[in-house]
Order: structure tokens, then sequence, then C-alpha cells
């Protein structure tokens, strides 16, 4: 079986899979990482959003062929900032926003919340409503408006 190499959560792993499995499973049954949660397997629901060299991406539809050695992903469990820290930011505004109901969807919400606050602070702005639309991530609960204030809320703390 052919073995791949990138960097997940700040540590360099390999790991043994055929080049056609997606990542979502490479991480949850391979290498144990639970964060990212299967929902469709289509790039749809975006349960299992992920970061991939800083940028969300939804590792349900990559093949871990596609994965360069040189590729850092991160999942809700490597989501930086919280050095000396028990929460994120943007996890704190979560739970400050009462946003969970089931929780399922939670983690992929959280990591493409982290990765937009990021992308305007890139363009050098602020989030807008523009910005908060373009977050795509499925909420079975329907809690969109509280994901939305705690988007802005942890926004302000990162």
């Amino acid at each position: 079986m052919p073995q791949h190499t990138f960097k997940l959560n700040g540590e360099q792993v390999t790991v043994e899979a055929e080049d056609t499995e997606r990542l979502l499973w490479v991480l949850r049954d391979r290498l144990g990482v639970k964060g990212p949660k299967y929902g469709c397997g289509l790039d749809v629901c975006k349960a299992c959003t992920s970061h991939i060299n800083g940028k969300a991406f939804n590792p349900c539809s990559v093949p871990v062929s596609k994965i360069a050695p040189t590729d850092e992903v991160t999942t809700i469990e490597g989501l930086p900032a919280t050095v000396g820290k028990d929460l994120h930011p943007m996890q704190e505004a979560w739970l400050q926003q009462d946003v969970a109901q089931c929780g399922y969807c939670q983690p992929g919400q959280i990591m493409a919340a982290v990765a937009k606050v990021r992308q305007a602070r890139a363009a050098g702005r602020d989030l807008t409503d523009d910005d908060l639309d373009d977050i795509r991530n499925i909420c079975r609960c329907g809690t969109y408006a509280r994901i939305r204030e705690a988007i802005v809320e942890g926004a302000k703390n990162m």
C-alpha cells in the first residue's frame, strides 16, 4: 500500500493508504482524528471542513494522493491560538453565543469561520455580511443566526 506524508496539526505524519482513499477517512480511520465529521462525502454539507495551508477545504472530496508532503492540514484539534488556553477565541464565542444544539457540524463551522476571518484580514478589511453569506456549511439544527453572531464575536478576539 502506498505511503503518504504530510503535516497534520503541526506534526509530520506518514500513513499507508490507497491513493484514491479520501483524506477524511485517512484522518478519521487511520490517524484517529475525529474532529472533521462525515456528512455527505460530496463537498456539500461541509461538516468535515478543515484547513490546508491555512485555507478552508473539505477532506471528504480530496483523495489522499492530492496531499503533498509540504502541505499542512489543520483540523479542529490543531486549531492555532490555543497555546496556554483551552479554546480558540472562535470556540469561546461559540460557547458564549450558545450556538451548538446537536453539535455535529460545529467543528466544520468553526474551521470555516476562522478561515473566513483570516481571509478578510489578509485582504485588509473586517468581516462583512457578504463574507458571512459565503460560509456555506450546513447546520441541520438551523442555528444560523447564532452562528453568524458567534463568528462576529470570535473575530473580535482573534
